[in-house]
């Protein structure tokens, strides 16, 4: 019969046993990975969307996303954002935007997401933009990155940095 204490420590074993091979399986995953940058320029549509009642704040817009995307990205995202700026303080506030990629990433076909959490405090903006784990479809699957957006006039310029898993 087993004690309380063997079966407490039991549970505590096969716990630890459980997260060592994960993180062999990680750092066997991470040795297969060859690091890339893909670079190139997209334009975007942003287009408002109406309020729906009784759904959070009216101060935070709802808003769409379309953008198509050249060089090493080829293709089109779509998807929505949520923002919001100060009432006092112009040109401050922040957002968040899921948008899904579908087209080519350097001659590879698929799709992944990607996730935005920005702030903007009057004179600097803080993206931080990556690809959402396991959403990379067809030869993108597997794909992890971050995503950098810079703005210069009224074109807007990405650089991807992505790993795939060898195949």
């Amino acid at each position: 019969m087993f004690m309380p204490s063997t079966i407490f420590l039991t549970l505590i074993l096969l716990i630890v046993s459980c997260i060592n091979a994960d993180a062999q399986k990680q750092t066997d995953t991470k040795k297969h990975m060859t690091p890339h940058v893909a670079k190139g320029e997209f334009e975007v549509k942003v287009v408002p969307l109406a309020v729906d009642e009784n759904v959070g704040d009216p101060m935070i817009g709802r808003l769409s996303l379309d953008k198509t995307f050249t060089g090493g990205m080829a293709g089109s995202s779509k998807g929505q954002m949520l923002g919001s700026q100060s009432e006092t303080e112009p040109g401050k506030g922040g957002y968040v935007a899921m948008e899904r990629f579908v087209g080519t990433l350097d001659g590879k076909k698929g799709s992944f997401l990607l996730q935005h959490i920005g702030t903007m405090d009057g004179t600097n903006y803080v993206m931080n933009v990556s690809v959402v784990p396991g959403s990379g479809g067809e030869e993108l699957k597997g794909i992890a990155g971050k995503f950098t957006i810079k703005i210069d006039g009224k074109k807007h310029f990405y650089e991807l940095e992505y790993t795939l898993p060898q195949r």
